[in-house]
Protein backbone atom coordinates (compact mmCIF):
# COMPACT_ATOMS: atom_id res chain seq x y z
CA UNK A 1 0.00 0.00 0.00
CA UNK A 2 1.69 3.28 -1.10
CA UNK A 3 1.23 6.47 1.14
CA UNK A 4 -1.31 7.86 -0.53
CA UNK A 5 -3.93 5.28 -0.14
CA UNK A 6 -2.46 4.84 3.46
CA UNK A 7 -3.84 8.41 4.46
CA UNK A 8 -6.79 7.57 2.74
CA UNK A 9 -7.46 4.27 4.65
CA UNK A 10 -6.65 6.10 7.79
CA UNK A 11 -8.75 9.03 6.86
CA UNK A 12 -12.18 7.08 6.28
CA UNK A 13 -11.37 4.93 9.72
CA UNK A 14 -11.22 8.22 11.53
CA UNK A 15 -14.46 9.54 9.95
CA UNK A 16 -16.14 5.95 10.75
CA UNK A 17 -15.12 6.10 14.46
CA UNK A 18 -16.62 9.76 14.60
CA UNK A 19 -20.12 8.45 13.05
CA UNK A 20 -20.17 5.27 15.18
CA UNK A 21 -19.51 7.78 18.14
CA UNK A 22 -22.16 10.50 17.49
CA UNK A 23 -24.53 7.55 16.47
CA UNK A 24 -23.80 6.20 20.42
CA UNK A 25 -24.66 10.03 21.73
CA UNK A 26 -27.99 10.11 19.52
CA UNK A 27 -28.70 6.28 20.70
CA UNK A 28 -28.44 7.42 24.43
CA UNK A 29 -30.15 10.94 24.47
CA UNK A 30 -32.87 8.93 22.89
CA UNK A 31 -32.89 5.65 24.97
CA UNK A 32 -35.62 5.65 27.35
CA UNK A 33 -34.69 5.38 31.00
CA UNK A 34 -34.61 2.39 32.78
CA UNK A 35 -37.97 2.18 35.20
CA UNK A 36 -39.12 0.21 38.04
CA UNK A 37 -42.60 -0.78 39.27
CA UNK A 38 -43.41 0.95 42.76
CA UNK A 39 -46.37 0.51 44.98
CA UNK A 40 -49.02 3.14 44.46
CA UNK A 41 -51.53 2.32 46.42
CA UNK A 42 -52.15 -0.78 48.68
CA UNK A 43 -54.17 -1.37 51.68
CA UNK A 44 -53.23 -4.01 54.73
CA UNK A 45 -55.42 -7.49 54.56
CA UNK A 46 -57.58 -9.16 57.25
CA UNK A 47 -60.70 -11.30 57.56
CA UNK A 48 -63.58 -8.76 57.96
CA UNK A 49 -65.38 -9.37 60.54
CA UNK A 50 -69.33 -10.31 59.59
CA UNK A 51 -70.95 -7.01 59.42
CA UNK A 52 -68.18 -5.83 57.27
CA UNK A 53 -67.96 -8.79 55.11
CA UNK A 54 -69.57 -8.90 51.67
CA UNK A 55 -72.86 -9.67 51.72
CA UNK A 56 -73.96 -12.87 50.04
CA UNK A 57 -77.26 -11.68 47.94
CA UNK A 58 -76.22 -14.72 45.33
CA UNK A 59 -72.59 -16.20 47.12
CA UNK A 60 -72.42 -17.95 43.47
CA UNK A 61 -72.65 -14.87 41.63
CA UNK A 62 -71.10 -11.40 41.89
CA UNK A 63 -69.37 -8.68 40.37
CA UNK A 64 -67.80 -6.29 42.58
CA UNK A 65 -65.99 -2.78 41.33
CA UNK A 66 -63.72 -0.43 44.22
CA UNK A 67 -62.51 2.82 43.54
CA UNK A 68 -58.52 3.15 44.38
CA UNK A 69 -56.96 6.65 44.65
CA UNK A 70 -53.24 6.59 43.26
CA UNK A 71 -50.31 8.44 44.41
CA UNK A 72 -47.96 7.97 41.74
CA UNK A 73 -48.50 7.96 38.19
CA UNK A 74 -46.86 5.42 35.63
CA UNK A 75 -47.41 4.49 31.73
CA UNK A 76 -48.06 0.56 32.67
CA UNK A 77 -49.71 -0.70 35.94
CA UNK A 78 -50.70 -4.24 37.48
CA UNK A 79 -52.89 -4.79 40.03
CA UNK A 80 -52.63 -7.74 43.02
CA UNK A 81 -55.02 -9.29 43.61
CA UNK A 82 -55.22 -11.41 46.75
CA UNK A 83 -56.71 -14.57 48.69
CA UNK A 84 -54.32 -14.30 51.86
CA UNK A 85 -57.52 -15.34 54.34
CA UNK A 86 -58.96 -17.66 52.37
CA UNK A 87 -59.13 -20.96 53.13
CA UNK A 88 -59.95 -22.49 49.69
CA UNK A 89 -58.55 -21.22 46.16
CA UNK A 90 -60.26 -18.98 44.41
CA UNK A 91 -61.07 -18.29 41.44
CA UNK A 92 -61.31 -14.51 39.34
CA UNK A 93 -63.28 -15.17 36.42
CA UNK A 94 -62.27 -11.81 35.23
CA UNK A 95 -60.80 -8.56 36.69
CA UNK A 96 -60.64 -5.42 34.60
CA UNK A 97 -59.52 -1.89 35.19
CA UNK A 98 -61.43 1.67 33.92
CA UNK A 99 -61.18 5.29 34.57
CA UNK A 100 -64.25 6.05 36.82
CA UNK A 101 -65.90 9.05 36.19
CA UNK A 102 -66.39 9.96 40.34
CA UNK A 103 -65.30 8.57 43.61
CA UNK A 104 -69.15 8.81 44.32
CA UNK A 105 -70.57 6.20 41.77
CA UNK A 106 -70.28 3.17 40.02
CA UNK A 107 -69.96 4.39 36.58
CA UNK A 108 -66.88 4.27 34.78
CA UNK A 109 -65.56 5.59 31.02
CA UNK A 110 -66.41 2.69 28.94
CA UNK A 111 -63.29 3.68 26.47
CA UNK A 112 -61.18 2.95 29.09
CA UNK A 113 -62.48 -0.17 30.12
CA UNK A 114 -59.55 -2.82 29.78
CA UNK A 115 -59.47 -6.59 31.42
CA UNK A 116 -56.45 -7.89 32.81
CA UNK A 117 -54.59 -10.97 32.32
CA UNK A 118 -52.81 -13.57 34.52
CA UNK A 119 -49.82 -15.72 32.86
CA UNK A 120 -51.43 -15.13 29.76
CA UNK A 121 -55.12 -15.88 30.73
CA UNK A 122 -58.05 -13.89 31.79
CA UNK A 123 -59.03 -16.05 34.61
CA UNK A 124 -56.74 -16.96 37.40
CA UNK A 125 -57.47 -19.41 40.55
CA UNK A 126 -55.60 -17.90 43.72
CA UNK A 127 -54.25 -20.70 46.50
CA UNK A 128 -55.56 -19.89 50.12
CA UNK A 129 -53.05 -17.61 51.76
CA UNK A 130 -51.58 -16.82 48.52
CA UNK A 131 -52.21 -13.43 45.85
CA UNK A 132 -51.42 -13.12 42.51
CA UNK A 133 -49.73 -10.00 40.50
CA UNK A 134 -51.58 -9.74 37.14
CA UNK A 135 -49.81 -8.62 33.96
CA UNK A 136 -48.23 -5.75 32.94
CA UNK A 137 -50.96 -3.75 30.51
CA UNK A 138 -49.68 -0.23 29.05
CA UNK A 139 -52.30 2.07 30.81
CA UNK A 140 -51.11 5.72 31.45
CA UNK A 141 -52.59 7.04 34.68
CA UNK A 142 -51.80 10.74 36.24
CA UNK A 143 -50.53 11.02 40.02
CA UNK A 144 -53.23 11.31 42.66
CA UNK A 145 -55.94 9.77 39.96
CA UNK A 146 -58.51 6.92 40.67
CA UNK A 147 -58.89 3.70 39.07
CA UNK A 148 -61.58 1.84 39.38
CA UNK A 149 -61.09 -2.31 39.36
CA UNK A 150 -64.02 -4.79 38.71
CA UNK A 151 -63.82 -8.17 39.40
CA UNK A 152 -66.35 -11.15 38.99
CA UNK A 153 -66.36 -14.38 41.13
CA UNK A 154 -68.65 -17.16 40.37
CA UNK A 155 -69.03 -17.48 44.41
CA UNK A 156 -67.90 -15.89 47.23
CA UNK A 157 -64.94 -16.98 49.12
CA UNK A 158 -66.00 -19.04 52.50
CA UNK A 159 -63.55 -16.92 53.99
CA UNK A 160 -63.19 -13.12 52.70
CA UNK A 161 -59.73 -11.33 52.31
CA UNK A 162 -60.26 -7.24 52.40
CA UNK A 163 -59.72 -4.03 54.55
CA UNK A 164 -62.86 -2.93 56.31
CA UNK A 165 -61.37 0.99 56.45
CA UNK A 166 -61.86 1.70 53.43
CA UNK A 167 -63.38 5.56 54.06
CA UNK A 168 -64.31 5.10 49.88
CA UNK A 169 -67.60 3.51 48.57
CA UNK A 170 -67.55 0.11 46.70
CA UNK A 171 -70.63 -1.66 44.63
CA UNK A 172 -71.76 -5.03 43.95
CA UNK A 173 -74.27 -6.88 42.13
CA UNK A 174 -75.70 -10.02 40.92
CA UNK A 175 -74.06 -11.63 37.61
CA UNK A 176 -71.44 -10.61 35.46
CA UNK A 177 -71.43 -7.04 34.87
CA UNK A 178 -67.15 -6.20 34.50
CA UNK A 179 -67.82 -4.17 31.71
CA UNK A 180 -70.61 -2.57 32.18
CA UNK A 181 -70.39 1.79 32.05
CA UNK A 182 -72.82 1.38 35.40
CA UNK A 183 -73.56 -1.25 38.25
CA UNK A 184 -77.44 -0.54 38.08
CA UNK A 185 -79.39 -1.05 41.72
CA UNK A 186 -75.72 -1.59 42.99
CA UNK A 187 -75.53 -2.29 46.35
CA UNK A 188 -73.04 -0.20 48.40
CA UNK A 189 -70.15 -1.05 51.16
CA UNK A 190 -67.50 1.34 52.44
CA UNK A 191 -65.13 -1.69 52.50
CA UNK A 192 -62.71 -3.25 50.14
CA UNK A 193 -62.04 -6.81 49.08
CA UNK A 194 -59.67 -8.99 47.70
CA UNK A 195 -57.51 -6.12 45.96
CA UNK A 196 -53.89 -5.61 48.21
CA UNK A 197 -51.86 -3.45 45.86
CA UNK A 198 -51.68 -1.30 42.55
CA UNK A 199 -48.11 -0.83 40.92
CA UNK A 200 -47.29 1.33 38.41
CA UNK A 201 -44.00 1.84 36.29
CA UNK A 202 -42.12 5.03 37.26
CA UNK A 203 -38.32 5.90 37.10
CA UNK A 204 -35.59 3.93 37.98
CA UNK A 205 -35.03 5.85 40.84
CA UNK A 206 -38.83 5.82 42.31
CA UNK A 207 -39.23 4.00 45.78
CA UNK A 208 -42.59 3.69 47.98
CA UNK A 209 -43.36 4.63 51.59
CA UNK A 210 -45.06 2.48 53.54
CA UNK A 211 -46.82 3.83 56.65
CA UNK A 212 -47.16 1.21 59.13
CA UNK A 213 -50.39 2.10 61.67
CA UNK A 214 -53.67 1.60 63.37
CA UNK A 215 -57.16 3.69 63.06
CA UNK A 216 -55.22 6.73 63.21
CA UNK A 217 -53.17 5.75 59.63
CA UNK A 218 -56.37 4.16 58.25
CA UNK A 219 -58.35 7.63 58.82
CA UNK A 220 -60.83 7.09 61.42
CA UNK A 221 -62.55 10.16 61.46
CA UNK A 222 -61.64 11.13 57.62
CA UNK A 223 -64.11 11.61 54.81
CA UNK A 224 -65.81 9.11 52.86
CA UNK A 225 -64.15 9.24 49.19
CA UNK A 226 -62.41 12.37 50.48
CA UNK A 227 -58.92 10.83 50.89
CA UNK A 228 -58.31 13.22 53.41
CA UNK A 229 -56.33 10.81 55.60
CA UNK A 230 -52.66 12.14 56.54
CA UNK A 231 -50.90 9.62 54.05
CA UNK A 232 -53.35 11.23 51.17
CA UNK A 233 -51.92 14.96 52.15
CA UNK A 234 -48.17 13.37 52.52
CA UNK A 235 -48.55 11.63 48.50
CA UNK A 236 -50.22 14.64 47.45
CA UNK A 237 -46.92 16.91 48.85
CA UNK A 238 -44.81 14.23 47.30
CA UNK A 239 -46.28 14.96 44.02
CA UNK A 240 -45.47 18.51 43.97
CA UNK A 241 -41.81 18.06 43.72
CA UNK A 242 -39.86 17.04 41.46
CA UNK A 243 -37.26 15.70 43.77
CA UNK A 244 -39.99 13.04 45.04
CA UNK A 245 -42.14 12.82 42.32
CA UNK A 246 -41.81 9.19 41.71
CA UNK A 247 -42.14 8.07 44.98
CA UNK A 248 -45.71 5.64 46.17
CA UNK A 249 -47.66 5.89 49.21
CA UNK A 250 -49.13 3.04 50.88
CA UNK A 251 -51.48 3.16 53.39
CA UNK A 252 -50.81 -0.02 55.91
CA UNK A 253 -52.90 0.91 58.75
CA UNK A 254 -55.70 -1.41 60.47
CA UNK A 255 -58.04 0.45 62.80
CA UNK A 256 -58.12 -1.56 66.11
CA UNK A 257 -54.32 -2.59 65.53
CA UNK A 258 -51.73 -3.60 67.86
CA UNK A 259 -48.15 -3.76 68.04
CA UNK A 260 -48.08 -6.54 70.82
CA UNK A 261 -51.73 -8.77 70.56
CA UNK A 262 -53.98 -9.31 67.91
CA UNK A 263 -57.21 -6.90 67.80
CA UNK A 264 -58.71 -5.84 63.94
CA UNK A 265 -56.10 -7.78 61.79
CA UNK A 266 -53.11 -9.52 62.91
CA UNK A 267 -50.18 -7.81 64.61
CA UNK A 268 -48.00 -5.58 63.58
CA UNK A 269 -45.08 -7.94 63.77
CA UNK A 270 -46.84 -10.78 62.81
CA UNK A 271 -47.97 -8.79 58.90
CA UNK A 272 -44.61 -7.35 58.65
CA UNK A 273 -42.93 -9.48 56.16
CA UNK A 274 -47.05 -9.10 53.91
CA UNK A 275 -47.46 -5.24 54.34
CA UNK A 276 -44.00 -3.73 55.14
CA UNK A 277 -41.58 -5.74 53.09
CA UNK A 278 -43.90 -7.12 50.23
CA UNK A 279 -45.07 -3.64 48.93
CA UNK A 280 -43.18 -2.83 45.06
CA UNK A 281 -40.24 -0.78 45.94
CA UNK A 282 -40.37 -0.16 49.05
CA UNK A 283 -37.78 1.93 51.00
CA UNK A 284 -39.05 3.76 53.48
CA UNK A 285 -41.03 2.90 56.82
CA UNK A 286 -43.07 5.17 59.07
CA UNK A 287 -44.67 3.64 62.24
CA UNK A 288 -47.78 5.01 63.96
CA UNK A 289 -48.58 2.09 66.40
CA UNK A 290 -48.83 1.53 70.06
CA UNK A 291 -52.22 3.88 71.10
CA UNK A 292 -54.35 0.38 70.94
CA UNK A 293 -51.65 -1.03 73.25
CA UNK A 294 -51.28 1.73 75.56
CA UNK A 295 -55.07 2.33 75.94
CA UNK A 296 -56.10 -1.53 75.91
CA UNK A 297 -53.70 -2.17 79.19
CA UNK A 298 -56.36 -0.25 81.44
CA UNK A 299 -59.79 -0.56 79.44
CA UNK A 300 -61.45 -2.43 81.83
CA UNK A 301 -60.08 -1.68 85.02
CA UNK A 302 -56.46 -0.06 86.18
CA UNK A 303 -53.51 -2.45 86.73
CA UNK A 304 -50.27 -2.33 89.20
CA UNK A 305 -47.66 0.04 88.21
CA UNK A 306 -45.49 -2.81 87.47
CA UNK A 307 -47.85 -3.80 84.14
CA UNK A 308 -47.59 -0.50 83.07
CA UNK A 309 -44.29 -0.40 83.28
CA UNK A 310 -43.73 -4.07 81.57
CA UNK A 311 -45.89 -2.91 78.60
CA UNK A 312 -43.88 0.27 78.28
CA UNK A 313 -40.58 -2.45 78.13
CA UNK A 314 -42.42 -4.54 75.55
CA UNK A 315 -43.83 -1.82 73.32
CA UNK A 316 -40.07 -0.79 73.01
CA UNK A 317 -38.83 -4.01 72.28
CA UNK A 318 -41.58 -4.35 68.79
CA UNK A 319 -40.25 -0.90 67.42
CA UNK A 320 -36.70 -2.56 67.69
CA UNK A 321 -37.73 -5.61 66.22
CA UNK A 322 -39.16 -3.50 63.60
CA UNK A 323 -36.22 -1.20 63.43
CA UNK A 324 -34.10 -4.50 62.80
CA UNK A 325 -36.16 -6.37 60.37
CA UNK A 326 -36.77 -3.30 58.20
CA UNK A 327 -33.12 -2.47 58.02
CA UNK A 328 -32.21 -6.21 56.85
CA UNK A 329 -33.79 -5.30 53.91
CA UNK A 330 -32.19 -1.42 53.28
CA UNK A 331 -35.60 -0.12 54.63
CA UNK A 332 -34.90 3.37 56.35
CA UNK A 333 -37.47 3.60 59.54
CA UNK A 334 -38.85 6.75 60.61
CA UNK A 335 -40.99 6.42 63.79
CA UNK A 336 -43.70 8.55 65.00
CA UNK A 337 -44.40 9.49 68.25
CA UNK A 338 -48.03 8.46 70.39
CA UNK A 339 -50.85 11.61 69.69
CA UNK A 340 -52.63 12.14 73.18
CA UNK A 341 -55.88 10.36 74.09
CA UNK A 342 -56.72 11.62 77.14
CA UNK A 343 -60.62 12.07 77.54
CA UNK A 344 -61.49 8.40 74.85
CA UNK A 345 -64.23 7.48 76.13
CA UNK A 346 -62.98 3.70 74.65
CA UNK A 347 -60.39 3.73 76.78
CA UNK A 348 -61.03 6.50 79.47
CA UNK A 349 -56.92 6.83 80.10
CA UNK A 350 -55.71 7.34 83.46
CA UNK A 351 -52.21 9.33 84.68
CA UNK A 352 -50.26 6.69 84.90
CA UNK A 353 -51.04 5.86 80.81
CA UNK A 354 -50.19 9.35 80.05
CA UNK A 355 -47.02 8.38 81.82
CA UNK A 356 -46.87 5.44 79.79
CA UNK A 357 -47.42 7.53 76.42
CA UNK A 358 -44.99 10.50 77.78
CA UNK A 359 -41.66 7.38 78.47
CA UNK A 360 -42.57 5.63 74.88
CA UNK A 361 -42.60 9.22 73.11
CA UNK A 362 -39.25 9.68 74.76
CA UNK A 363 -37.39 6.91 73.92
CA UNK A 364 -38.87 7.28 70.04
CA UNK A 365 -37.35 10.93 69.58
CA UNK A 366 -34.36 9.25 71.78
CA UNK A 367 -30.96 9.09 69.29
CA UNK A 368 -29.89 6.27 68.22
CA UNK A 369 -33.05 4.52 68.11
CA UNK A 370 -35.08 5.50 64.46
CA UNK A 371 -33.15 6.63 61.68
CA UNK A 372 -35.42 9.96 61.80
CA UNK A 373 -38.63 10.86 63.96
CA UNK A 374 -41.77 12.87 62.82
CA UNK A 375 -43.01 15.01 65.98
CA UNK A 376 -46.91 13.92 65.58
CA UNK A 377 -47.74 14.69 69.75
CA UNK A 378 -46.30 18.05 69.27
CA UNK A 379 -48.19 19.01 66.00
CA UNK A 380 -51.37 18.09 67.37
CA UNK A 381 -51.91 18.16 70.82
CA UNK A 382 -53.74 21.01 72.83
CA UNK A 383 -50.29 23.08 74.46
CA UNK A 384 -52.49 23.94 77.38
CA UNK A 385 -53.23 20.00 77.95
CA UNK A 386 -50.58 18.59 76.61
CA UNK A 387 -52.46 15.05 76.98
CA UNK A 388 -55.64 15.59 75.18
CA UNK A 389 -56.04 16.56 71.51
CA UNK A 390 -56.16 20.34 69.96
CA UNK A 391 -60.10 20.93 69.63
CA UNK A 392 -59.74 22.01 66.17
CA UNK A 393 -57.82 18.52 65.12
CA UNK A 394 -60.24 16.51 67.42
CA UNK A 395 -63.08 14.37 65.29
CA UNK A 396 -64.94 14.35 68.85
CA UNK A 397 -64.03 11.02 70.30
CA UNK A 398 -60.71 13.05 71.85
CA UNK A 399 -58.94 9.68 70.37
CA UNK A 400 -58.91 10.21 66.11
CA UNK A 401 -57.74 13.34 64.16
CA UNK A 402 -60.47 15.33 62.33
CA UNK A 403 -59.44 16.00 58.96
CA UNK A 404 -58.11 19.51 60.17
CA UNK A 405 -55.96 17.49 62.71
CA UNK A 406 -54.78 14.72 59.63
CA UNK A 407 -53.80 17.30 57.39
CA UNK A 408 -52.26 19.09 60.11
CA UNK A 409 -49.99 15.49 60.55
CA UNK A 410 -49.46 14.99 56.82
CA UNK A 411 -48.50 18.85 55.93
CA UNK A 412 -45.87 18.60 58.90
CA UNK A 413 -43.96 15.91 57.64
CA UNK A 414 -40.49 17.31 56.12
CA UNK A 415 -40.00 15.96 52.73
CA UNK A 416 -36.36 16.12 53.10
CA UNK A 417 -36.79 12.58 54.87
CA UNK A 418 -36.90 10.92 51.64
CA UNK A 419 -34.33 12.00 50.25
CA UNK A 420 -32.23 9.69 47.70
Amino acid sequence: MNAKHAVKKYKALALLAVLLSISGQIHAQTKPAPRSWVATWGASQQIPEPANALPAVDPRDVTVRQIFHLSVGGPELRVHVSNAFGTDALHFTAVHIARPLSPHSSAIDPPTDRALSFAGASDVTVPPGAEFISDPIPYPVEPSSDLAVTFYLESLPASQTGHPGSRATSYFVHGDAVSSPALADAAKVDHWYQISEIDVQAGSGSGSVVALGDSITDGHGTTTNGNDRWTDVLASRLQQSPATRDIGVVNAGIGGNHLLTDGLGPNALARFDRDVLAPAAVRWLIILEGVNDLGGLTRMGEVPPAEHKALVQRIIAAYQQIIVRAHAHGLRVIGATITPYAGADYYHPGPLNEKDRQTVNEWIRGAGHFDDVIDFDAVVRDPHQPDRLLPAYDCGDHLHLSPAGYRAMGETISLSLFAR
